[in-house]
């Protein structure tokens, strides 16, 4: 019996002949899939999009005479389909965050990358959850190219004009990466070379200057109010006053942190 389902359809761009066929056959052992049309060029990929308004496309970024990023800037938003860049160069992995492409893709292709990057394309289809994708996607771009989620962070507001805070901080200790969730984060304090990171009743210890890692989180949820300590303004239940000009800042889990004269005016944040 036939499935009733219909097939997630796809478009290959590349202007070389073999990569079209090596993803051909690696797209063969991936079920619930169909290929609709294969392009040589950015020009006809567009007419293809136009024609058969594709679920997704597989999409070279070096292409001669229109790159792939070409490609997407001459979409109409009505017939954009979901993007997997496949590309034999790693350098354009913050351009591809910027697009909000579902995956990037690193040649030659590893078949069980190919096989996840569908089925997260899939989801992607029905679920649309673009904030799980780009975080998902920043973690990619950090693996890919070696660069730190500080440097990323910065390399998308040079390119882009605004700021991307990460949900997540990566906590680097030894040869493991612990993955801290930004909104579990009570208070940062540092000592000395490192800082200390409170959340979820455990501190993790990071090699990082205090403005580095106060460039990584978001302004509206982090105050710094102390020259040593940042604070989660979420966390904050009480501000006492002192008489000598300083305040006691009262955490949600009962930690007290000490708030000096010269950032007084961010007890504007807590009422």
């Amino acid at each position: 019996m036939a499935s009733s389902v219909s097939p997630f359809r796809i478009i290959i761009v590349d202007d070389e002949s073999l990569a079209r066929r090596g993803l051909q056959l690696r797209l063969k052992d991936i079920e619930g899939i169909e290929v609709i049309a294969e392009c040589a060029n950015g020009r006809e990929a567009l007419a293809a999009i136009a024609e058969h308004a594709p679920d997704l496309m597989l999409l070279d970024i070096q292409m001669p005479g229109m790159s792939g990023f070409d490609v997407i800037e001459n979409l109409q938003q009505d017939n954009m389909p979901l993007i997997i860049f496949v590309t034999a160069f790693d350098e354009y992995a913050v351009e591809a965050f910027n697009v909000h492409a579902v995956d990037y893709l690193l040649k030659p292709i590893d078949s069980d990358r190919l096989k996840a990057a569908i089925q997260r394309a899939r989801g992607r289809a029905t679920q649309k959850d673009e904030v799980t994708d780009k975080q998902r996607l920043l973690d990619l771009i950090i693996s890919i190219t070696g660069k730190s989620e500080i440097s990323v962070a910065q390399l998308l507001k040079e390119r882009t004009g605004s700021r991307a805070y990460p949900e997540r901080i990566a906590i680097k200790d030894g040869g493991e990466t612990t993955l801290v969730d930004a909104k579990d984060i009570d208070w940062v304090d540092a000592a000395g070379d490192y800082m200390c990171v409170h959340a979820n009743e455990q501190t993790h210890i990071m090699r990082v200057t205090m403005k580095d890692l106060e460039n990584q989180l978001d302004p509206t949820n982090f105050q710094r109010v102390h020259r040593s300590t940042i604070v989660n303004l979420d966390r904050v239940k009480k501000v006492c006053s002192h008489i000598n000009g300083e305040f006691h800042l009262i955490l949600s889990n009962g930690a007290t942190i000490k708030m000096s004269r010269s950032y007084k005016d961010k007890v504007k944040h807590f009422f």
